[in-house]
């Protein structure tokens, strides 16, 4: 019953054998092999984008900050929500990559962001007064921090806004195959289509080992990207080891499939966990992951039962009144099995 997080769950097997055949042979480094070069179609023509910047990173962290400081000067400002990933949980890595650029907060309903925030700290830090940071760039992430997908309405009204102002947008995509999924569109409708610049494109939570794609759909911001991601330590020698999965992750709608798995996973957890009396949902399931509270009786029979999952947030304790509410966070990946849902909602009824 392993529900703490998708990055927790295993590789796909077709990954695996991906890799497995990588070790055979020799292939130019930096990316210059031939499995990169297949990789850099398969997303254009994905995203039908066939002008698309494309890169591989080994981390999410290292996608997001190497992204945002391609697209901002240390003097500038990153608008993100409060809740974001790039505020929570990157330990300054934007910051520290794009020499000091400053993150403004926004405000909105289940950590996304409303337009009225944006418009409100846009207009705040209007002036082009050397005592006031300028404007930089719009971050929006989907799925978010707390399981939220922007539909395609919000993340275009949010585009527009930015636009208005000369702002570029990046999308922090960790999930954005989860995403993609719920909203049952393409891609390009997603992303470039809707505004966006430049994706922060997922894998590692989704069955592969450890990479994430950078897709940049200005293709102008390409080569101070790769000259970031060498100073920064990210430019991969043996690269064919990350292109081998991406590779296979993108063959046969593999990528699309692990998230349809772990969606459905979500879907059917949240139901169950709604079935017993005193729980309810703290955010709305949107993709993969789930916010839930119930008695404290239920959470101590899980746990007792060796079941992995996030008390959310820190400081609720296990020891207490057995009905006092307590909630938690819990996230599906695609090997979650019915069987492992099954046997968690009946331990914590």
């Amino acid at each position: 019953m392993f529900f703490t997080s998708d990055n927790g769950g295993p590789a796909a097997p077709e990954v695996l054998a991906a890799v497995t055949r990588a070790f055979e042979g020799t292939a130019l480094p930096y990316g210059n092999d031939p499995g990169m070069d297949s990789v850099r179609q398969k997303i254009r023509d994905i995203f039908e984008a066939p002008e698309a910047a494309v890169y591989l990173v080994a981390t999410g962290t290292a996608a997001n900050s190497l992204a945002l400081a391609s697209m901002v000067q240390p003097w500038q400002t990153i608008f993100c929500h409060r809740n974001s990933h790039i505020e929570e949980d990157e330990c300054g890595a934007p910051e520290f990559f794009s020499g000091g650029a400053k993150l403004t907060l926004l405000d909105g309903d289940h950590a996304k962001i409303s337009p009225e925030s944006l418009q409100n700290a846009i207009d705040f830090n209007a002036s082009n007064d050397v005592h006031h940071v300028q404007h930089g760039a719009l971050s929006i992430t989907t799925v978010n921090e707390r399981g939220g997908v922007y539909s395609l309405g919000e993340i275009k009204a949010l585009c527009d806004i930015a636009k208005a102002s000369e702002i570029p947008v990046h999308m922090d995509g960790a999930r954005f195959v989860n995403a993609l999924v719920a909203l049952g569109c393409s891609p390009a409708e997603m992303t470039w289509k809707a505004g966006i610049e430049t994706l922060s494109f997922s894998g590692t939570k989704n069955g592969l080992l450890g990479v994430e794609a950078v897709v940049m759909f200005n293709p102008k911001r390409a080569w101070e990207f790769e000259l970031r991601r060498k100073r920064g330590g990210h430019l991969f020698s043996k690269h064919r080891f990350l292109s081998a999965q991406m590779e296979a992750y993108l063959s046969g709608d593999l990528w699309l499939k692990l998230a349809t798995k772990a969606n459905k996973a979500a879907a059917r957890l949240a139901a169950g966990i709604l079935k017993i009396k005193g729980t309810e949902l703290t955010h709305p399931v949107d993709a993969n992951i789930i916010f839930a509270s119930w008695p404290r009786k239920g959470h101590v029979a899980a746990h007792d039962a060796g079941a992995q999952y996030y008390i959310w947030p820190d400081g609720q304790s296990l020891d207490g009144p057995s009905d006092e509410i307590i909630s938690a966070r819990l996230v599906c990946n695609w090997a979650t099995s019915d069987a492992e849902i099954d046997q968690f909602i009946n331990t914590i009824s």
